[in-house]
C-alpha cells in the first residue's frame, strides 16, 4: 500500500494564469510585459520571474522506501511585468531578459542540489523546502547585485560584464537544464 502526494510550491511571486517557462530558444519581447506600469516607480521596466517546483512523492506504509520526482522551472509572469513604452529600448529589454536568465541559472542550481541531496521518508519535504529557500535567497541576492552592477542597464560595461558572467554560469550548469520535452 502506498500514498501518492503532489505538492506545488510557488513562493517568489504570485502566479498569474499565464506564465512563460524559460527556454534558450525564446527571448522576451515587450509584448510579454502585460502588467500595468507603475509611474511612481524609478524603474522603466520590471521583470517578474522566479522559480517554481513540484514534487511527486510515493511512500510505502510498511517501508522507508520512497520514490519521488521533482520538476523545477524558471517562470516569467507577464501580468506582473511591465514597462514604460516611452522610456525603454533594446538595451533595457536585454537587461530584463538577463533577469529572467538569472532565474533560469538558479533553477539549474536547484535541480543540481535536489539531485545531489539524500532524502528520507521523514525529511524529504522539509529538506526540499530548505534547499529551495536557500536557492531563492541566492537568486534575490544575485538579482540585486546585477541591478547595482549594471546600474539598471545604464552602465554599458557593467551590463556586458554581467551578460558574460551569466552566460558562463548557464554553461557551467548546462547539465541541469530542463529538457525541452519535459512535461512540467
Amino acid at each position: 500500500m502506498y500514498k501518492l502526494i503532489g505538492i506545488l510550491c510557488i513562493l517568489l511571486f504570485v502566479q498569474s494564469d499565464e506564465t512563460i517557462t524559460w527556454s534558450p530558444h525564446q527571448k522576451l519581447h515587450w509584448g510579454n510585459f502585460e502588467g500595468t506600469p507603475d509611474y511612481d516607480s524609478d524603474a522603466v521596466a520590471i521583470t517578474a520571474s522566479g522559480i517554481t517546483y513540484g514534487l511527486s512523492l510515493k511512500t510505502y506504509s510498511n517501508s522507508d522506501k520512497i520514490e519521488y520526482e521533482t520538476k523545477v522551472m524558471a517562470q516569467f509572469y507577464p501580468q506582473e511585468s511591465w514597462y514604460l513604452k516611452e522610456s525603454v529600448n533594446d538595451t533595457v529589454l536585454g537587461h530584463e531578459q538577463l533577469h529572467f536568465d538569472i532565474s533560469e541559472l538558479h533553477a539549474r542550481k536547484l535541480r543540481k542540489r535536489l539531485k545531489q541531496a539524500n532524502f528520507t521518508k521523514n525529511n524529504i519535504r522539509q529538506k526540499i523546502s530548505k534547499i529551495y529557500d536557500q536557492v531563492n535567497k541566492e537568486l534575490r541576492e544575485m538579482q540585486e547585485a546585477y541591478d547595482e552592477g549594471s546600474d539598471y542597464s545604464r552602465d554599458y560595461a557593467g551590463q556586458v560584464k554581467w551578460q558574460k558572467l551569466i552566460a558562463r554560469e548557464l554553461k557551467k550548469y548546462e547539465n541541469y537544464q530542463r529538457l525541452p520535452n519535459e512535461n512540467d
